[in-house]
């Protein structure tokens, strides 16, 4: 199991899986959880993390695409250089390269690689504007989208054309792959937007044909024929080529800079032009070699025919025929013979007086430093002017320009000009990598890997397609040239991915769009006709509208993939409590009996009204509105059993906020407490009698 696939870089990136693997780094595909959207994350081998070579090209590419924005670029978004891991966040392509495409289809229709070639050219337009030579460019290194679209990736040994005069040799040992880097490339020259032209033109070639312009058994031919061989014409291959469409190839693929075309620009307009009209020339003429009519006139000179005055080579052979032989002219020769002999008489002596002049020069002698383990092209920059520096060529695992040997070896005395032989590495020996078959045990590939020369490093990878135990794809893939004794990553399906109980994440105080995202993400279902929408139980902590209040099964739980997750989501409403004093009667015994009407909004609020209560013993409710409104009114009427209603308080509430603020208060009195007084101390009226006698006669009167 990798060490990265399951865990968050910096709290943010969950690493899901491995899709590529390349020289100096392992490419995975994460999910971001902070913007929500599924990344590319290019990390940084554990090799190379103190290798100052390799992080200054990691560092350089995402320097390179961060300051690029193109439809058709990569885009970066994040970056990190941290002493224990080094990483680049970026754009995630659903696609494939353009070189499996390539294998796939084996030779392009001519429309469709003009199309590819066009959006490749305008992406290779906006880097050269901002000053950046790509430098690798390739069909490994163009992603291909299912909509036909183009996006140019890795940018690695990409560097800043305007803010150098020429590359450092540090810089030119990145020199980009064999088969695709332009002459000057080869021959270590300074490099420029020509030389990603030159690439570009050897893609639309192999599109066009199916074929790479150039193949040796080794990477050393290769890089020989491209300074110097001349490709076969693409419609000597495929006779469908129009001619304006081979011309635009073999133009942007010059050997000599200054004949290709000098900016994207520049062929974008031609291929332009030859999109308008298909059967159009440009009368650009190629691979003429003068030398050959050089050569035959000469050789007419020596055969005595002297100036050619027009006729035909058949007229002079019957000239020849006709004119009977001459002896040699004996006396011409000897004359020469003797200005010969008096030639070098006369450089022999001048070379004998320059060594004595130069004799006291020659005297000095200086120590011979150690160079292996140097930069073959740092060595002849310092001692170029000290030493004559011969070199020969071998294969190794080090670094192409490594010094291996040299002789004399330090710390041995020399004369200024002596000649010192280097030994210089031309890189490993590129092995390809064999042919995948179909359904094939991951044992057989490996064996048959390690012949090759190859370390293979096993992946395991779920797939529903390939059966367990074989081989899903190798990286790099089959056919392409990898270093010899460099490692194969090998992905080997682990068959269908059991469905086991995975813990459920944390979508809680989370949106709930997003909430969801990441649950399905994880395989879980999420039904909106089943969630909830409620308010908020705490209006200290009120939730904003469709953010998650709480999820069933909690956070943590185990839960089979394709089961359901029910969402409780706020309304960005709160709960809105109120304390209710009810009135009371002054006799604690009282058995007077009240009714309590709520009103919302002037609606009856019947869960909450109150019906023959006893007033002495209900004590002080507390009543809870839940109505999701911003703001509204709660009216609460008060009355005796069998008498009408009153109104006995108001309130304007905040749904929002959960604050509410009283608009009336009135006071309530029961009837009971209402009776006259018995108080003795009050006075009576003397002339009402109090007997009841009395009040009798009188009421009877």
């Amino acid at each position: 199991m990798d060490k990265y696939i399951g865990k968050r870089l910096d709290g943010r990136y969950e690493i899901r899986e491995i899709i590529g693997v390349g020289g100096m780094a392992y490419v995975y595909k994460a999910y971001d959880t902070i913007d929500d959207r599924i990344v590319a994350v290019k990390i940084l081998k554990d090799e190379f993390l103190a290798n100052e070579e390799f992080t200054r090209r990691f560092k350089n590419e995402s320097k390179a695409i961060a300051i690029l924005s193109h439809p058709n670029i990569v885009k970066v978004y994040d970056v990190s250089f941290g002493d224990r891991l080094q990483y680049i966040v970026m754009e995630y392509i659903d696609g494939i390269t353009l070189k499996e495409y390539i294998d796939q289809q084996k030779d392009i229709r001519w429309k469709e690689a003009v199309h590819f070639t066009v959006q490749i050219l305008r992406a290779l337009q906006h880097a050269h504007d901002k000053g950046i030579v790509h430098r690798d460019i390739k069909p490994q290194n163009i992603m291909l989208l299912p909509d036909g679209t183009i996006k140019v990736t890795d940018f690695g040994i990409a560097r800043f054309a305007r803010s150098e005069i020429r590359a450092t040799s540090t810089e030119e040992k990145a020199i980009g792959s064999v088969h695709y880097i332009s002459p000057e490339q080869a021959r270590g020259e300074i490099t420029d937007e020509k030389a990603d032209i030159y690439s570009v033109g050897v893609m639309l070639y192999e599109m066009l044909t199916g074929q790479l312009p150039f193949e040796a058994d080794n990477a050393v031919s290769v890089a020989i024929m491209q300074m110097q061989a001349e490709p076969k014409r693409p419609s000597e291959i495929n006779s469908d080529i129009p001619e304006g469409l081979e011309e635009i190839t073999l133009k942007a693929m010059q050997k000599d800079p200054s004949k290709r075309y000098q900016s994207a620009a520049e062929m974008l307009y031609d291929i332009d032009e030859f999109k308008r009209n298909p059967s159009i020339h440009f009368e650009y003429k190629y691979f003429v070699d003068e030398t050959p009519t050089r050569f035959v006139e000469a050789i007419t000179r020596v055969k005595g025919g002297g100036e050619d005055t027009g006729g035909s080579a058949g007229d002079e052979e019957e000239l020849e025929e006709e004119e009977p032989r001459k002896g040699p002219p004996v006396i011409p020769i000897l004359a020469a013979v003797a200005g010969a002999f008096v030639l070098v008489a006369l450089l022999f002596v001048g070379a004998v007086a320059l060594l004595k002049l130069n004799s006291g020069e020659s005297k000095e002698e200086i120590t011979v430093p150690n160079f292996i383990g140097q930069m073959y092209e740092d060595v002849v920059k310092e001692y170029g002017d000290k030493f004559d520096i011969q070199h020969i060529e071998k294969s190794s695992d080090e670094e192409k320009g490594t010094i291996l040997d040299q002789d004399p070896k330090s710390p041995v005395k020399r004369k200024i000009k002596d000649t010192i032989i280097l030994t210089i590495s031309t890189g490993p020996q590129m092995v390809e990598v064999p042919v995948l078959g179909v359904n094939e045990s991951s044992d057989v590939v490996q064996k048959r890997l390690e012949d090759k020369g190859f370390v293979v490093q096993k992946f395991d990878q779920p797939s529903d397609e390939v059966e367990a135990g074989m081989v899903i794809k190798l990286s790099p893939s089959p056919g392409e040239k990898a270093a010899k004794g460099s490692t194969i990553s090998m992905f080997v399906s682990s068959g269908k991915e059991p469905v086991e109980d995975i813990e459920v994440p944390n979508v809680e105080k989370a949106l709930k769009d997003s909430a969801i995202s990441t649950l399905q993400e994880k395989g879980f279902v999420v039904n909106e006709s089943n969630i909830q929408y409620q308010n908020s139980t705490d209006s200290s902590n009120v939730l904003p509208k469709n953010y998650v209040i709480s999820q069933d099964p909690k956070p943590g739980d185990m839960l089979a993939p394709g089961q359901e997750v029910k969402l409780v989501v706020s309304s960005g409403y709160c709960d809105v409590k109120i304390p209710l004093a009810l009135p009371t009667p002054s006799n604690p015994n009282s058995s007077a009996l009240i009714n309590v009407k709520v009103l919302v909004g002037g609606v009856e609020d019947a869960d909450q009204s109150l019906s023959n209560i006893l007033a002495s013993a209900y004590g002080s409710p507390t009543l809870v509105f839940t109505e999701q409104k911003d703001t509204y009114d709660v009216t609460i009427l008060v009355g005796e059993v069998g008498k009408g209603l009153e109104t006995y308080r108001k309130y304007t509430v905040n749904g929002t906020t959960g604050q509410f603020t009283e608009t009336v208060s009135n006071s309530f009195v029961y009837e009971e407490d209402k009776a006259p007084s018995t108080d003795p101390t009050v006075p009576t009226d003397p002339t009402i009698p109090t007997d009841t006698d009395t009040l009798l006669d009188r009421f009877l009167q």
